[in-house]
């Protein structure tokens, strides 16, 4: 273990706490100190169903074994030798610099930042560090001379080489294009030195005779294989992407696929046509979305009952299922079909927290806006399939409405970076806005 003086301290912020409830002991030989008034916090979100409930009562369980023996104001040895000692912070006078008067307004995140500022009068010459994944509070911290950084833990570091899921080869022979029209597939080895991703999906181009295919790599017969595009409940793929998307959600060995794009990409329109298209082979096909709460509030806040509180939130999916129905004529089967599958309940569009704790066996699961969501509440959201489930997250990772995520951090990003190569997942990058021509130009220019 490194010398004391070598050890930092690192002062955790409430928001790393309920991103990771196990944030404590993710600060290798580091020490780890929390200020009363994150305990306090901690105890107000401890009641509830959703998962950062489930962080706040997992650290206070933490909190209290970890602390059996002990008092929380001594330095408590974390579990495992190459781990440094935590304590409770009592003192939050900030040691004659007053964060609540510095910036007019008595609250916790101010307490906090005393909290550390005491902290590195009393301990000297080591470095105290303020943890926490709240921007404003790390910038309030800085400018009364605290290091303040993010919680790093699971962030991914390079968004910007995010996997992509698909690769264009433009060199590509006509000997090879054409036999994946005849045969179907192809050795990789026709096409890359080294095996591919587990479902990586190909734009093949041959430039001198202007021939093309679509195909990916089934790692299961080794091969490349022909991707064809195919018509999902009246939705055809208008590009190549949306047809590789299309194939990850109908093909049923792949069980977890991620649809990454910005809006107009059409992700949540593929996935939902594509589900409607087997809908024979689910139970239920369920299409959720998290409520980000106005403001920051619970949506307790907005008038009205439940129904009329959750609506705005579920109106895009809505809009969605109506852009299917509108491929048909009202007479048509497919056209009533919809409807009878939503008044039983087959198709059922709801706010993810009601999805928590049923059971998930042979559904076809679609979690929209899911850069909204931790890495926590993804695994907790994967954990809870059962036999014959599909599940397809659609997101946009540049676009977080939630304070205390961000593009490295959100639990989209970091289920792309972490199941890329298993043979159970494919994921695709949706890059051209089909929504509209106006709509596109304004993407572009505006």
């Amino acid at each position: 273990m490194a010398k004391k003086a070598d050890r930092k301290i690192f002062v955790l912020d409430t928001s790393a706490i309920l991103f990771d409830h196990n944030a404590v002991t993710n600060f290798a030989e580091h020490d780890v100190a929390i200020p009363i008034s994150v305990l306090e916090e901690i105890d107000r979100f401890k009641k509830g169903n959703d998962v950062i409930n489930f962080e706040a009562r997992e650290f206070i369980r933490g909190m209290d074994k970890l602390s059996s023996d002990y008092s929380l104001q001594d330095w408590i040895p974390l579990n495992g030798n190459a781990k440094g000692k935590f304590k409770v912070l009592m003192n939050e006078s900030g040691n004659g610099v007053d964060a609540n008067k510095v910036f007019g307004e008595k609250k916790a995140d101010h307490n906090i930042i005393n909290a550390a500022l005491a902290l590195k009068h009393t301990e000297g010459n080591r470095k105290v560090v303020l943890v926490s994944k709240d921007i404003n509070l790390r910038l309030k911290a800085k400018s009364l001379g605290i290091q303040a950084e993010d919680y790093m833990t699971g962030k991914i570091k390079d968004i910007d080489s995010l996997y992509t899921g698909k690769t264009i080869l433009d060199s590509v022979s006509r000997k090879v294009i054409d036999q994946i029209y005849t045969d179907g597939y192809c050795s990789y080895k026709e096409l890359v030195k080294e095996r591919p991703i587990a479902n990586h999906y190909f734009i093949l181009k041959s430039k001198a005779e202007a021939s093309s295919a679509l195909a990916y790599y089934n790692a299961d017969t080794d091969r490349i294989e022909r991707v064809q595009k195919e018509i999902a409940y009246g939705i055809k793929a208008r590009n190549a992407e949306q047809a590789f998307a299309m194939h990850a959600v109908m093909n049923p060995n792949i069980l977890l696929t991620t649809i990454q794009g910005i809006a107009g990409t059409g992700k949540t329109l593929i996935a939902l046509a594509s589900a409607l298209q087997q809908k024979s082979n689910y139970r239920q096909i369920f299409l959720a979305r998290p409520i980000v709460p106005l403001s920051n509030k619970d949506i307790g806040y907005l008038p009205g009952d439940i129904k009329s509180k959750i609506n705005p939130y579920m109106e895009p999916l809505w809009d969605n299922l109506k852009y299917i129905q509108s491929q048909y004529k009202e007479t048509d089967k497919e056209y009533q079909k919809i409807n009878d599958m939503v008044e039983h309940e087959k198709l059922h569009i709801t706010p993810l927290a009601y999805i928590r704790g049923r059971s998930l066996s042979n559904i076809c699961f679609i979690i929209d806006e899911a850069q909204n969501l931790t890495p926590h509440e993804v695994k907790t959201i994967i954990t809870r399939a059962g036999e014959g489930t599909k599940i397809i997250f659609t997101g946009d990772v540049f676009q977080i409405d939630t304070p205390y995520l961000d593009s490295h951090s959100n639990g989209l990003s970091n289920l792309i970076e972490k199941l890329k190569n298993n043979h159970l997942y494919a994921h695709i990058n949706l890059e051209k806005g089909e929504r509209s021509e106006l709509a596109n130009l304004a993407g572009t220019l505006l």
